[in-house]
């Protein structure tokens, strides 16, 4: 999934997406003290559903988006910007073919998490959006 990392990274780099977000883009988790907002992305499974002709995988990608701000407008404003620039995408994976990328889940109304331990600042809102990307490999 290391090619479809670099995919993702390299769709996200320059996008309405990234300046929505500051750039601030990580996979997994994002670093200690990072600036709000951000977004972060996790390859939740790879399942390769292969038949006797062709080698596939079909993977869910989850992108999860955090915001301080007092209200939702900025965190549906980023979701936007990511369903743009994702839902029915079609982009270049080093050593497959994309075959489908589409929004499956999330994307609902952002929640309000309190989190203590989150550098100890209280409220943030959360969204999470799924996706699942179907791949051929070449």
């Amino acid at each position: 999934m290391k090619n479809l990392s670099a995919a993702i990274y390299s769709k996200v780099t320059g996008s309405a997406f990234s300046t929505s977000i500051g750039g601030r883009f990580y996979k997994g988790r994002a670093p200690q003290g990072a600036t709000w907002p951000y977004a972060v992305y996790y390859i939740i499974s790879d399942v390769p559903d292969n038949t006797f002709t062709d080698s596939i995988e079909d993977v869910i990608v989850q992108f999860t988006i955090f915001s301080k701000a007092s209200g939702t407008t900025e965190i549906l404003d980023i979701a936007a910007n990511m369903e743009s620039l994702f839902d029915d995408s079609t982009f270049s994976v080093t050593g497959n073919t994309l075959v489908m990328m589409l929004r499956t889940g999330g994307n609902g109304d952002p929640r309000s998490v309190f989190d203590d331990t989150e550098g100890g600042e209280g409220l943030y809102w959360q969204l999470d959006t799924d996706y699942n990307v179907i791949l051929k490999r070449n």
